[in-house]
């Protein structure tokens, strides 16, 4: 049995193909460009072709109605985001989160509300006892 296959992560322009997709829940091509920017013109065929790729990746699914496909999202926006943050973490940080943490408190101007939000998720995860 062949070991199961990573699952890939998304290029930039799929990536903001997929963060159409999570805010509509579902979406034609047209709809998913009319939610782009005024600013990114992107052919309807370019657009087709991109959807058509992320169903190949199995990051959406479709339907066809007509002429018509209606595309959804076939994982969660949250989960999308856990997978990714593995994978940085292993990729970039030698699988030590601590030091991916590190890196985000100790390199951005984190103002003290967000240091203060951090300290309660932490503070929160370590009273429920999960490690």
């Amino acid at each position: 049995m062949r070991p199961k296959k990573k699952p890939e992560m998304l290029t930039e322009v799929e990536l903001e193909f997929m963060s159409r997709l999570w805010e509509l829940g579902e979406g034609t091509v047209r709809d998913v460009l009319d939610t782009l920017g005024e600013g990114r013109k992107l052919a309807y065929t370019s657009a087709a072709t991109i959807l058509r790729i992320l169903e190949q990746k199995q990051f959406v699914t479709s339907t066809k109605q007509g002429k018509t496909f209606t595309y959804r999202p076939a994982l969660t926006k949250d989960l999308y985001q856990s997978r990714s943050l593995r994978n940085l973490s292993e990729k970039l940080f030698d699988n030590t989160p601590v030091s991916l943490v590190a890196r985000l408190v100790d390199d951005n101007d984190l103002s003290e509300e967000a240091l203060d939000e951090i300290r309660a998720l932490l503070d929160r995860r370590l009273r429920n006892g999960k490690s």
